[in-house]
């Protein structure tokens, strides 16, 4: 057993859950991964395996053809993914991004549509909302939707838009209502679900943003895209509300990823400084190469519990805004903090690919940055749960 194999709290269905998540990740072993990383390639076989074990309709109700499984089990998953020297950004979107539609569609949409995503049919992995030019503000997007009889037209940009190019629906927040019409700054914008298969190509066009790691990411212009009435989610000019609903969701399966990322790092640096000799002993050995390492598996362990608290709170229906934003922060630093001890004590092997490190080194950093940075959850922190003056 490693170090890192920490469930006791788990109850048999979780373990049972992480076993077979393992069994599953064990086909796509680091040789799959540095391809796909060298080639920039999309992971189909990969998300292909998840979707046919039933783990990415692990929260789709059992009456839409998912798993009804909680948050719990979600996150799990996706630890168990990255544990095994994965990456589940691939999957984290079929995952979560459905939530908006589930709990504000209406009952025809969520028939009409959840039981293909749950199935792998469709594919809703695109999560339109960012914008060039408004970054995390997103009261101020300029996408437009303008209402033209049974239709919205839309017009616009929306950047970051990861897996545009492997994806059937979108979510897409666009606005509604000009800014300087509405009563409150939070209205105005509005949901909607674009089925991209029926997209001309002119009014839809999608091109990718090359990154430092391999996650498949866009820029997705509008111009002139028709979308059905019927296709906007809930009431017109209550979309940000629908958004922030399903966000706490996402930071918390972000943060899981990363708790996978910490153990993965954890598990490769300890064994590397045990097995590695130098001037006649092994590194591990040495308290400048080990201090780091359990300064970086109690990091882990206090951010694992945090993630795990975030995660109850979700499933019991308690406001969880807090302890998602504090859990993906604290498990955010955790892996890069890991990632870097991992990569130092590897010395010049860590750089060398076939290790896996660097990739890893790679992925994990981008958590830092996203879906949310560290400096706007610390803003969240400071006003909302501290009553701090708002910052911005």
């Amino acid at each position: 057993m490693q170090p890192t194999d920490l469930p006791q709290a788990d109850t048999d269905d979780i373990k049972a859950i992480r076993e077979a998540v393992r069994g599953l990740c064990a086909r796509f072993p680091g040789e799959y991964w540095r391809k796909l990383d060298r080639d920039r390639a999309y992971p189909t076989q990969f998300v292909e395996a998840m979707t046919e074990g039933g783990f990415l309709s692990v929260l789709v109700p059992t009456e839409y053809g998912g798993s009804g499984l909680n948050l719990t089990a979600a996150v799990a998953i996706l630890e168990e993914v990255h544990a095994s020297g994965g990456n589940g950004a691939a999957c984290h979107a079929q995952m979560y991004t459905m939530g908006t539609l589930l709990r504000h569609g209406a009952e025809e949409q969520k028939r009409r549509y959840l039981p293909a995503i749950a199935s792998g049919e469709l594919r809703l992995q695109a999560f339109g909302v960012t914008e060039p030019t408004a970054g995390t503000d997103t009261l101020s997007i300029r996408t437009t939707a303008s209402r033209d009889g049974d239709h919205y037209v839309v017009n616009g940009q929306k950047v970051w838009t990861s897996r545009a190019e492997h994806s059937d629906l979108m979510i897409l927040l666009a606005r509604t209502t000009p800014k300087d019409k509405v009563e409150k700054r939070t209205e105005g914008l509005s949901v909607f679900l674009v089925d991209m298969r029926e997209a001309p190509e002119h009014a839809l066009r999608i091109r990718p943003i090359e990154t430092m790691i391999n996650h498949a990411t866009t820029e997705v212009f509008f111009e002139g895209l028709r979308i059905p009435a019927e296709n906007r989610i809930g009431e017109e000019g209550k979309g940000l509300r629908y958004i922030l609903d399903g966000m706490n969701a996402e930071r918390i399966l972000i943060a899981a990823e990363c708790l996978g990322d910490a153990r993965w790092f954890l598990d490769k640096a300890t064994a590397y400084a045990r097995d590695r000799v130098v001037f006649g002993r092994p590194i591990g050995q040495n308290q400048g190469v080990q201090f780091p390492i359990a300064r970086n598996y109690v990091e882990f362990q206090a951010a694992r519990l945090m993630v795990y608290h975030a995660a109850a709170q979700f499933d019991a229906g308690e406001p969880a805004g807090e302890f998602a934003n504090m859990a993906k922060l604290a498990a955010s630093e955790a892996s890069w903090h890991a990632a870097d001890t991992c990569l130092q004590t590897h010395g010049g092997f860590g750089f060398a690919t076939d290790f896996d490190v660097e990739r890893k080194f790679r992925e994990t950093r981008l958590y830092q940055v996203a879906p949310i940075s560290t400096n706007l959850i610390l803003s969240y922190v400071a006003e909302h749960v501290l009553k701090l003056p708002r910052s911005y």
